[in-house]
């Protein structure tokens, strides 16, 4: 199994910096993208709505909260291109595995006991 994978989500959210020092202290190492420092490319958009669905939006958000009922309407691409942070964090991918959340779900089947 590849103990490397790519983390997206937002430096400063306290859920990813906990997942991410969860993932690396049981011997993971973790590429870590700060959508709104370095944004997603439409492709990378896509393959994210196309692994998760609409869950990859985060519908408790500030950020969805804040949002007009037109931009609510939009795909989940355009959504996370126009504004980053209502994407739900950390979305995790590696080789064999993906997660969205640091749910005790995500966090077992990455080998972290919840």
């Amino acid at each position: 199994m590849s103990k490397t994978l790519t983390m997206y989500g937002l430096a400063h959210c306290s859920t990813c910096q906990k997942a991410q020092a969860d993932l690396q202290q049981h011997g993971w190492t973790v590429a870590f993208r700060d959508v709104q420092k370095e944004p997603l490319t439409q492709d990378e958009r896509a393959a994210l709505v196309a692994e998760f669905g609409e869950k990859i939006i985060n519908r408790a958000s500030l950020t969805w909260r804040g949002m007009s009922e037109d931009e609510r309407a939009a795909n989940p691409i355009t959504m996370m291109e126009n504004k980053p942070s209502v994407m739900k964090r950390p979305a995790i991918r590696s080789d064999d595995l993906s997660g969205l959340g640091w749910t005790a779900n995500v966090k077992r089947s990455f080998g972290v006991p919840a």
